[in-house]
């Protein structure tokens, strides 16, 4: 007789990014900054990314839009990103976790 205990355990799985999309993303250095500036997991503004990737905010909002159709980020309230939870290691650790690719994001220019 099976008991409560002795039930199968589900886990809850997080879906991955698609790989493809990620690999393209991955492809430009101004989106390796915005996602170092992210992986501290403080959501930031579209023009706050934009100083850090040395670009215009028009120019941010592209590179944003790229990493969002890949899962990389998020869009919060207002014009907030974020990377998803999931994905982010340890807090205090600049490391995102895409399931494909373990991105150790201190060392990125």
């Amino acid at each position: 007789m099976n008991t409560p205990s002795d039930a199968p355990k589900t886990v809850a799985v997080t879906p991955l990014p698609d790989l493809d999309l990620l690999a393209a993303a991955l492809g430009h250095p101004a989106r390796w900054k915005i996602l170092k500036e992210l992986s501290t997991g403080e959501p930031r503004m579209v023009r706050e990314l934009a100083q850090v990737a040395r670009c215009s905010p028009d120019m941010a909002s592209k590179h944003l839009a790229k990493l969002r159709k890949a899962g990389a980020v998020v869009q919060g309230r207002g014009r907030l990103y974020q990377i998803p939870k999931q994905y982010l290691s340890a807090p205090g650790e600049r490391v995102v976790d895409f399931g494909h690719c373990l991105l150790r994001l201190d060392a990125a220019e």
